[in-house]
């Protein structure tokens, strides 16, 4: 079993009577799914449904006094808080920022299945985003055994993006964030910010740009740098380790470099989208590969 603590990650808490109400009519995820032992994974979208942030939320259990804690980028954990009192109005609920009184942890490959829901002096859930990702940990400040280093590699090569390196809040919509991919949006809920957008984007099939698991053949570029075929810009690079890396790629772009055999690369370096397992939409080469 591996444990690292994610010192980029902040706690958000919504608690009140009205609290589970107040957060459906807003998020993506369906809330009346959310409990202790099943978190959601979420984002609170712009009304044009572009992503301001994304999270897990997951029931506080009754010791931490109920409601829900959002597991969020800490540095957008204000942000959060200032977007959902704007929204309050006067529902019975109270939003804090404990990210300085909580830290979040991973925990994977390992027997996880043995994990208690809330242990010592924390609150333990699955990461909904995918069964490989282990758990999370909620609760007081805790020394872990490698560097968070660790899991950003785990993630990198399980093909997860993450905001702020990946794509860029304020500017990517959950498609293109893989989050329909990773059970980030509840298509069949009521209504939330953004809905319409998204459900366009869904049934039209219109995400172009996608956050994909690329191979490298060679050092990692620097996240921002440009992925190009023949010149061409047809991306940009992300998160690496190894040879492993994420990239927002033109899937229509690459796919047509990939038709002519024409390679990618990124400063100078060769790379190929690598399809993940869990991917459902139609990934650059594949009409290539099944001839």
């Amino acid at each position: 079993m591996k444990t690292a603590p994610l010192s980029d990650r902040g706690v958000v808490k919504v608690a009140g009577e009205e609290a589970r109400k107040f957060l459906n009519g807003l998020v993506t995820a369906d809330m009346s799914k959310v409990t202790s032992a099943s978190p959601r994974f979420a984002a609170l979208l712009t009304p044009q449904g572009k992503i301001i942030v994304d999270f897990i939320v997951v029931e506080a259990v009754p010791p931490d006094g109920g409601g829900f804690f959002l597991d969020c980028p800490r540095a957008l954990a204000p942000t959060l808080v200032e977007r959902l009192v704007f929204y309050r109005l006067r529902a019975n609920i109270s939003i804090e920022d404990l990210s300085a009184i909580h830290d979040v942890v991973a925990i994977w490959d390992g027997a996880l299945a043995s994990a208690s829901p809330a242990t010592g002096g924390g609150m333990c859930y699955p990461d909904p985003r995918l069964p490989e990702l282990g758990l999370r940990c909620i609760g007081p400040p805790v020394r872990a055994a490698i560097e968070s280093a660790d899991y950003e590699a785990h993630r990198i090569a399980l093909g997860v993006p993450r905001g702020g390196i990946d794509f860029h809040y304020g500017d990517a919509f959950p498609h293109e964030a893989e989050m329909d991919q990773l059970q980030g949006v509840d298509f069949h809920k009521g209504c939330f910010v953004g809905q319409e957008v998204v459900s366009r984007m869904e049934h039209r099939g219109t995400a172009r740009t996608r956050v994909v698991p690329v191979a490298l053949d060679g050092a990692a570029p620097a996240p921002g740098v440009a992925v190009t075929a023949a010149g061409k810009p047809v991306g940009v690079m992300g998160s690496a380790a190894g040879r492993r890396g994420l990239a927002a790629l033109r899937l229509d772009r690459v796919d047509e470099a990939l038709a002519s055999g024409v390679p990618l690369f990124a400063d100078g370096i060769a790379l190929r989208p690598v399809k993940p397992v869990w991917a459902r939409f139609a990934f650059p080469g594949e009409a290539k590969a099944s001839q």
